[in-house]
């Protein structure tokens, strides 16, 4: 048997180093044995998937050093790599489920759901929604499917017993069959979800491991009903533990940066970066700290991966970058710093900018060195504005930053767009709604055009900033961030409404 394995990310944001973090095992477990590791691009999601986040998969992954077998972009004869590629293959999957009995439609509406949801909800117990609970009188089912009512491909679950199914670092695990829902296979739309699309893949690119975090466990009962039913050979599994904050909590961009591409504009090296992941609940036979990704290949034992919720945490990965940063020769540090930042394709954009402004070269720096840096280094001081108090500029920012993650397709266009709306919207002058941007992309408010900077720069470092600034300034506590929240839902049809 030849070893395969896979990482399926979706392209619908910044690559996360999560992705990272599973990628680099996959493929330690595939070299580990002979084999063949696989990039799958799982784009189901057609309304937030976009080719700039699958470049970005792409670029991220290959500059940390993470190369595939097959995938989209290099090919093999398990194609097409992307989902969205893949209908019809699905579309036959689901007919042999219909067939067989053991998928249904489900034409309930969407308030039926909720009324369901919320009588077992009342009952108590588990709120797993059976085939008893959501079948439909045939006379209904038969005048909804006249009338042409939109429907899901539900899947049959039993409704009682205990399912067991094994893991590789946990052993056998049992998982209550009520906790398990009529999982939906197939979307009004015809698009499969995950769970389908996912298994039939596996199965169809002679997949040997699946090897993904841990919280993918409670679909496992879902995925090994399918192969059941389908009658084919289920994979071994493997659950990674998730990678946590400093806090303990699960690790999310509103307390450190996730975003690959955040660490490469940052000037982290990608083996500084890929070591530190491989150091995420995982340690070499001797215990060393540093080590390259070969060393790991070479060593790499699964059994050696620990359950406990490995902590992401940015000072100790600086540490661990300083540590390859001190090892390179003049020459190969000369060379990475002017690949990395002092290099034309970088400089170019920003020249435009600078060279109307400068008397000397000697200027140049003062003026652009934010584009060459992690976060500028600014005070709550920096932020003292005439019109708006402190409260204010964090509700600004805060909701600015979610109008940066709107942005689907990132270019100073899209970014003016968002904030001017924004603006209107708030009924802040433009020129005060975007002072606390100047301060946080650039670190003071004389720089040159913001709109440009974070064009420039990027989506990951620019939103990380703003981040970065928000904290800065204490922050917005759970209780504002709810108020909040609710506001922005208010106010964000009347942004879409301005944008269009």
């Amino acid at each position: 048997m030849t070893v395969r394995t896979r990482i399926a990310p979706s392209p619908t944001g910044d690559p996360h180093v999560g992705t990272a973090f599973i990628a680099l095992f996959n493929l330690a477990f595939a070299r580990q044995h002979g084999g063949q590791f696989i990039l799958r691009i799982e784009d189901t999601d057609q309304v937030r998937s976009n080719a700039e986040s699958e470049k970005a998969i792409f670029d991220s992954l290959r500059w940390l050093g993470l190369d595939w077998d097959e995938g989209p972009d290099v090919g093999g004869d398990k194609g097409p790599y992307r989902q969205s590629e893949r209908s019809e293959i699905y579309s036959d999957h689901i007919d042999m489920l219909l067939a067989s009995g053991h998928a249904f439609k489900c034409y309930r509406t969407a308030a039926e759901l909720d009324e369901l949801r919320a009588i077992k909800k009342e009952a108590g117990g588990f709120s797993a929604l059976k085939f008893s609970d959501l079948e439909l009188p045939e006379d209904v089912v038969n005048k909804r499917a006249l009338d042409d009512a939109p429907y899901v491909v539900r899947l049959h679950v039993p409704e009682e017993g205990v399912c067991t199914f094994k893991d590789m670092l946990r052993g056998d695990i049992d998982m209550d069959w009520n906790m398990v829902d009529c999982q939906v296979l197939m979307k009004s739309d015809g698009m499969p979800t995950y769970h389908l699309a996912n298994v039939v893949d596996d199965h169809l690119m002679e997949i040997t491991h699946v090897i993904r975090g841990e919280e993918w466990l409670s679909s496992a009962p879902k995925h090994q009903l399918l192969y059941k039913y389908f009658g084919w050979d289920m994979p071994e599994l493997c659950h990674m533990p998730l990678l946590r904050n400093p806090d303990k909590s699960k690790l999310s961009k509103r307390k450190n940066p996730t975003s690959i591409m955040y660490y490469h504009r940052s000037g982290f090296m990608p083996e500084a970066l890929l070591n530190y992941l491989g150091r995420m609940g995982w340690s070499m036979p001797d215990e060393s700290e540093k080590f390259s990704r070969d060393e790991m290949f070479k060593n790499f034992d699964i059994q050696r991966v620990s359950l406990g919720g490995p902590i992401f945490d940015v000072e100790k990965l600086s540490w661990l970058n300083g540590q390859w940063l001190k090892e390179l020769s003049e020459e190969e540090f000369i060379q990475r710093f002017m690949d990395w930042g002092v290099n034309k394709e970088f400089l170019q954009p920003v020249i435009s900018h600078i060279q109307p402004r400068i008397s000397t070269f000697s200027d140049v720096v003062p003026l652009a060195g934010f584009m060459l840096s992690g976060h500028p280094k600014i005070s709550d001081a920096d932020f003292a504005h005439k019109s708006l108090e402190q409260e204010q500029i964090v509700k600004v920012l805060q909701l600015g930053l979610w109008q940066l993650e709107a942005i689907r397709h990132w270019d100073k266009e899209n970014i003016e767009q968002r904030l001017f709306a924004l603006a209107k919207v708030m009924d802040v002058k433009i020129r005060d709604l975007l002072f606390p941007f100047f301060v946080a992309i650039a670190g003071t408010p004389a720089s040159f055009s913001v709109l440009d900077s974070m064009a420039m720069i990027g989506p990951d470092l620019s939103r990380a900033r703003v981040r970065n600034a928000v904290n800065l300034l204490g922050g917005v506590s759970k209780k504002a961030m709810k108020k909040l929240e609710k506001e922005y839902r208010g106010i964000s049809q009347e942004i879409e409404s301005v944008l269009s």
